[in-house]
């Protein structure tokens, strides 16, 4: 009976560390922009290249971590239901045809949020926990 009852212990404990595995995806501002909030939509407008422009009208400048940063893949796979290797196929087609750049790549997370607070117009993702007192969180992507 004890090993059954520690069985279905280490079970949800398990479970439970799993299911809180994945991050909470946030897309930031800087704290003094006038953009309150943004919608999937437009961020996914934003990070893909289709158009470039703020809620306030102001041009966006996104960033994004390194791309061996687990919260990249997440954004991704949150926003548009893609992995990293099928938006890096998105963006050879776009950059060899002229059309758009990809995102800004930062070397680190703190490297976004610098970004962000030192671009007019920089909006960037991270992690909530690594969101600060000089940005602001315009969304959270669904879990």
């Amino acid at each position: 009976m004890m090993r059954a009852f520690r069985t279905f212990f280490l079970l949800l404990l398990l479970l439970a560390v799993w299911g809180t595995a994945s991050a909470e995806v946030v897309v930031v501002v800087d704290a003094r922009s006038t953009v309150d909030s943004i919608t999937q939509e437009e961020v996914v407008n934003i990070f893909l290249g289709r158009r470039r422009v703020l809620p306030n009208g102001e041009a966006a400048l996104p960033v994004e971590p390194p791309v061996t940063d687990p919260v990249r893949a997440e954004f991704y796979r949150k926003l548009v239901d893609k992995s990293l290797a099928q938006v890096s196929a998105y963006w050879a087609s776009l950059y060899f045809s002229g059309k758009t750049r990809p995102p800004l790549q930062a070397e680190s997370a703190s490297g976004v949020a610098d970004f962000v607070t030192r671009r007019p117009g920089g909006i960037g993702y991270l992690k909530r926990s690594e969101v600060n007192a000089r940005l602001r969180i315009v969304l959270t992507l669904p879990q």
